[in-house]
């Protein structure tokens, strides 16, 4: 248990320049000023300077940006608000609108805008709030449609910038770049203001998102209730799993039944879980458990109708209607993916459980402070997976408690993100020379592979796209790989959502189990060429789960280093993945009731790996016969692998799901034992990077987290992985400790 105390607010006050119609209307809601930490952030906007303004949840971001862009608009200027999700637009318009000031007109521009409504925003909305999505997608390649607009452009707010990390972060930081140019052929220069989570060097962050010198605002004025917080790890079962392994009670179970408890008690409760499935799964067990204990559980109003789920995928009206509910109260609990992490407006929770490690410190508090946003004291509980990070974590909380957060790592210049967005620029308005220090210093270099690859084509003038097809289409910004699969009911022809491309392998393969707002479907048809999933509502007693192989190729080591006995390699790899079957498990137990082959295409990533190899010579204590028999080296490599992988979002902004690996006892390419670490985005996301730097502290924390385990041969907590495609098969948990020992250099 943590006890994070309460915060008093500091003093508040207006700006002299604040529109006075904006501050009688803001008064009337009860705000009497701005805290310091608002009121810095709207002076520099003010003064024309770049700022970002990194501070908690619910510490007022929006007020900090809210009072400059209605003063810009005041003074005949326009305003454009870039959110990563579709959710928080539509909040931050109720908010603007609510102030019903009569010159401003907002209005959000988004995939969920209908056709009739868009012509309408370009014309005439000066407050317009999107994603970055339709940014790169409609707003930039049209933007002679949206001329008026650019021309009085006075500001730009990046929401939740924090969100911008990774390969999706690249990508939004050159759609900015783009944003930048198109500005100035209108002759506009925009001041940038990003609201950001609590984040290590956030000037440093906000200037390689948009390549702008950036002031930053850090100290919170805001007062805050106290919150419990609670690590919380599931107890170990009767039952055994793979190897004999015992089996720990799942996060997801653990959040259902607190749920269950905490909507009893009527306290309202917000999960956050890692994945759609759980999503469903956990608001689905909650609705039975309290029609269990309901003794009227069909009567209007019942517990059971106070739960429900919200994650991506939903229509958007089924979104909407969620998002009312919570708000007004009907819903007293709701599972969610990091959906609902950002600012959205849902405050009067009183509780929050987090089932598993989000993945970073800051989104840890990110969903932590969803709880308790009127300023009442609030309850936090992290659920602890049966993984090695969360494990470890649960174990040694002085990793979470008083440690600063990450900071937000991006790489601008990864060509695979860099060359898209130079051919979406180029379709905008020809490229010149002079436009290479926008996009930075790799553009150079990136152009004259695009020239070669005749994407592009040189001219005296500069740069020019000179083919038929949409460029911004060679972006795939959030690393969906492809076109969306549309899930729909075989027998009544309904949507129930969709699932990007690569996930459709894995997710609605046919014969998979498919949820859906606490229905359970089984899926008929997977026709990847026609994007559609057919199927049909069932209520089978298992689950499913998808098995691949994978296979990597060594194609370039950028640097190495001795590391113990062996070598430590950053580089250029080809990875190969394929579902090949799937699994299917019983609900209640957990028991495999069998596998069932699969017919599906292979998919290739070209990426960033950090990899050590250990030669012949220094395997012989490894591989000396304990008494329990012989070693598998592949076993101990393997087992050293998951592990790995499950520790590494330490030491990089990630978690597991973003990147993979390969182990083998005697790879190809290298012609030793090889373990291989990599990102899971093409061309890299700086995680392998990061692993290469910080290898020693790494692979120590890896060695001490296997160490520690309870277990006797190796479990989740350990070395086994959820999502590994061998079914954790070979694994040694003792052959891995003493590998790790020896490229340690400890034996």
């Amino acid at each position: 248990m943590e006890h994070v105390p309460a915060r008093q607010a500091g003093q508040v006050r207006w700006p002299d320049w604040a529109p006075k119609p904006l501050v009688a209307q803001l008064e009337d809601q009860g705000v009497s000023g701005l805290w310091e930490h608002q009121l810095a952030a709207a002076e520099h906007v003010h003064r024309g300077q770049n700022v970002i303004l990194a501070t908690g949840t619910a510490s007022g971001k929006t007020l900090a940006y809210l009072v400059p862009a209605v003063a810009e608009i005041f003074s005949g200027g326009t305003v454009l608000y870039l959110t990563p999700t579709k959710a928080l637009a539509a909040d931050q318009v109720r908010t603007v609108q609510g102030l019903r000031l009569t010159e401003v007109r907002a209005a959000t521009f988004d995939g969920d805008t209908p056709m009739k409504e868009r012509r309408w925003v370009r014309q005439n909305a000066n407050y317009v709030l999107t994603n970055p999505d339709m940014l790169h997608r409609s707003m930039l390649p049209r933007h002679q449609s949206w001329s008026s607009f650019w021309r009085r452009l006075r500001l730009v707010v990046v929401d939740e910038c924090h969100g911008y990390r990774g390969v999706f972060g690249s990508h939004v930081a050159q759609i900015l770049r783009r944003l930048r140019r198109v500005c100035a052929r209108y002759g506009a220069n925009p001041v940038f203001l990003l609201a950001s989570a609590t984040a290590s060097d956030p000037a440093v962050a906000g200037t390689r998102l948009t390549g702008l010198e950036m002031a930053e605002v850090t100290t919170d004025a805001s007062p805050r209730g106290s919150t419990t917080f609670a690590l919380w790890e599931p107890p170990l079962t009767d039952m055994r799993g793979e190897g004999g392994a015992p089996v720990r009670r799942t996060a997801t179970a653990e959040a259902a039944d607190l749920l269950t408890d905490l909507v009893i008690e009527n306290v309202r409760t917000l999960v956050f879980v890692r994945s759609r499935r759980a999503a469903e799964t956990v608001a689905l067990t909650a609705r039975r458990n309290l029609e269990e204990a309901d003794p009227e559980p069909w009567h209007p109003g019942s517990a059971a109708d106070r739960v429900a789920a919200y994650r991506a995928g939903y229509l958007a009206d089924d979104r909407r209607s969620l998002e009312k509910a919570l708000r007004s109260g009907a819903l007293t609990g709701l599972a969610t993916t990091n959906a609902l992490e950002l600012g959205v407006d849902v405050s009067g929770l009183d509780a929050v459980l987090i089932a598993g490690w989000p993945g970073t410190r800051a989104s840890l508090w990110q969903q932590a402070g969803r709880a308790g946003r009127a300023g009442q004291d609030a309850l936090a509980v992290l659920i602890a997976r049966d993984d090695p990070l969360d494990t470890y974590l649960v174990h040694h909380p002085e990793a979470l408690f008083g440690r600063p957060v990450e900071a937000i790592v991006l790489d601008p210049d990864n060509p695979y993100v860099l060359a898209p967005h130079l051919c979406a620029a180029a379709a905008e308005i020809p490229l010149t020379p002079a436009d290479l220090e926008t996009f930075g210093p790799a553009a150079a270099e990136v152009l004259d592979e695009l020239v070669d690859r005749g994407l592009l084509r040189r001219r005296a003038a500069g740069w020019f796209w000179t083919s038929r097809e949409r460029a911004t289409d060679l972006a795939d910004i959030r690393g969906s790989g492809g076109v969306p699969v549309q899930v729909v009911e075989a027998a009544t022809g309904r949507l129930l959502g969709s699932v990007d491309e690569p996930s459709a392998h894995s997710m609605v393969h046919a014969g998979a189990v498919y949820l859906h707002q606490s229905e359970t479907f089984v899926v008929d048809l997977l026709d990847l060429d026609a994007g559609v999933a057919l199927v049909s509502a069932a209520e089978p007693d298992y689950s499913t789960f998808a098995r691949d192989v994978t296979d990597i190729r060594v194609i370039e080591s950028l640097r190495s280093r001795p590391f113990g006995p062996g070598e430590l390699h950053f580089g250029s790899v080809e990875v190969t993945r394929q579902v090949v079957s799937y699994l299917k498990r019983r609900t209640q137990t957990g028991e495999i009731l069998g596998e069932e082959p699969l017919d599906l295409p292979p998919r290739t990533l070209r990426t960033r790996a950090v990899w050590w190899t250990l030669p012949d010579s220094a395997l012989t204590s490894v591989v000396r016969a304990p008494a329990g028999g012989p070693v598998d080296l592949g076993g101990c490599a393997h087992a050293a692998e998951h592990a790995a992988i499950g520790l590494l979002p330490l030491f990089a902004t990630c978690d597991r799901w973003d990147i993979g690996g390969v182990s083998t006892e005697l790879h190809p390419d290298t012609g030793l034992l090889t373990v291989f670490v990599y990102d899971g985005h093409d061309g890299g996301a700086g995680f392998a990077e990061r692993g290469y730097t910080r290898a020693s502290e790494w692979l120590t924390a890896t060695r001490d987290a296997i160490a520690s385990c309870e277990c006797d041969h190796g479990c989740p907590s350990c070395i086994q992985s959820p999502k590994c495609g061998n079914g954790n098969e070979p694994l040694d948990k003792a052959g891995a400790l003493r590998l790790l020992d020896v490229l340690l250099g400890s034996v």
